[in-house]
């Protein structure tokens, strides 16, 4: 039923734009048989608005992945830079906050550890909404920032690092199976904000899986047994994650490949100074509005990576 829901979601975003593409053709055949001006305005920019959604709705054919239409779990984790890669790492959490905001999906904050003096050491986020996974999982590498250091004295110029890793995260039709006797369960005190029962009582909850040494915690819910849920449920979706990679890396290695896994290379810069600029290294798209894009609006590097991975497939 899901399935059937999101398809007739992307079926109906077609007919629409069909149908207001049909209704500006007959407008600006209007305008030109009685030479009006304003009529040839209006259809011009209705055909711009459509060419605009129809490049959104042509993004949606290339989310064919298993996992794409499922919900996403993003983490941040700071690089190499101290209280600047930290405060780069928040900076790096408002931004996709923001840009789930944009979209209208649902973002939920799981667990953030804070760094020492500003910023966070680590943040955990889940974001629903049609193709969360699709779309959030280009994001996935390192992110770097140019800037003069607000916690530098001497107003130095800075590099600071911050890795995103994106994984789908499991929903109720996928089964994982997981021995009991494979967990640690810890619980252990909230340091967030929250109502009166939040830093009361130990209804944290840090879930370690032994096999693998897979960590996952979550602070956010008011109950112990609320976040046991949502930490398994990310438990879950990490192993599922773990399996495919092996799964990968077993291929790459009957083809003769090398490719890097996790990590791996440094994926767009965000330049403050001495100019003003991102640049995704992927697909050299760059912007000058970094304060824009910042503030959520990544819609373009996702969807330029989206087409540069499609045409490499193809290519492949």
């Amino acid at each position: 039923m899901a399935e059937a829901s999101r398809l007739a979601r992307d079926l109906s975003d077609f007919d629409s734009i069909e149908a207001r593409l049909s209704d500006a053709e007959v407008l600006w055949g209007l305008a030109r048989s009685e030479h009006d001006e304003a009529a040839a305005a209006e259809a011009a920019a209705e055909m711009r608005a459509l060419t605009k959604e129809f490049d959104s709705l042509e993004v949606v054919s290339l989310l064919g992945g298993e996992f794409d239409d499922h919900p996403a779990i993003l983490e941040i984790h700071a690089g190499e830079g101290g209280t600047d890669s930290q405060d780069w790492g928040e900076m790096l959490l408002r931004m996709y906050l923001r840009w789930a905001e944009l979209r209208g999906f649902k973002a939920e904050l799981v667990e953030a550890t804070p760094g020492e003096e500003a910023g966070i050491k680590s943040a955990t986020v889940t974001v629903e909404g049609p193709h969360a996974y699709g779309l959030a999982a280009t994001e996935r590498g390192v992110h770097r920032l140019v800037r003069i250091s607000p916690f530098d004295s001497q107003k130095r110029r800075h590099t600071s690092f911050a890795s995103v890793d994106v994984t789908p995260e499991v929903t109720d039709d996928i089964e994982i199976d997981i021995n009991p006797d494979d967990l640690r369960i810890d619980t252990y005190r909230s340091s967030g904000a929250g109502g009166q029962h939040v830093n009361v009582t130990d209804s944290a909850v840090r879930i370690t899986h032994l096999p693998t040494g897979t960590v996952v915690s979550c602070q956010n819910e008011r109950s112990q047994m609320q976040n046991k849920a949502v930490a398994m449920r990310i438990l879950k979706s990490r192993l599922l994650a773990r399996a495919r990679a092996e799964r990968e890396q077993e291929m790459d290695a009957l083809r003769g490949e090398k490719r890097g896994i996790g990590f791996g290379s440094q994926i767009r810069s965000y330049v403050l100074h001495p100019y003003q600029m991102v640049k995704d290294h992927r697909t050299d798209l760059e912007s000058g509005n970094v304060q824009a894009v910042l503030g959520g609006d990544i819609d373009r590097f996702i969807e330029a990576e989206l087409r540069r991975a499609a045409r490499q497939g193809a290519s492949a």
